[in-house]
């Protein structure tokens, strides 16, 4: 067999937890911010965890991280 190939840009963009969650950046905190309001930054900046019908398509993209 082959070895698996990571997917970069989703390396880039995910990783997993000690306990084998995987976590991302969330989006939406770069530009127009001046209408958002405060909850909404301040939950915007915290880590993004993502859901069980997500987790088998994600961590096929990342098999070594």
């Amino acid at each position: 067999m082959p070895k698996m190939k990571t997917n970069r840009a989703a390396a880039k963009r995910f990783s997993k937890t000690g306990t084998g969650k995987i976590k991302y950046k969330k989006r939406g905190l770069r530009h127009c911010l001046e209408h958002k309001s405060k909850d909404t930054k301040r939950n915007l900046g915290k880590t993004g965890y993502i859901d069980d019908t997500n987790h088998k398509m994600v961590a096929a993209l990342i098999p070594y991280k």
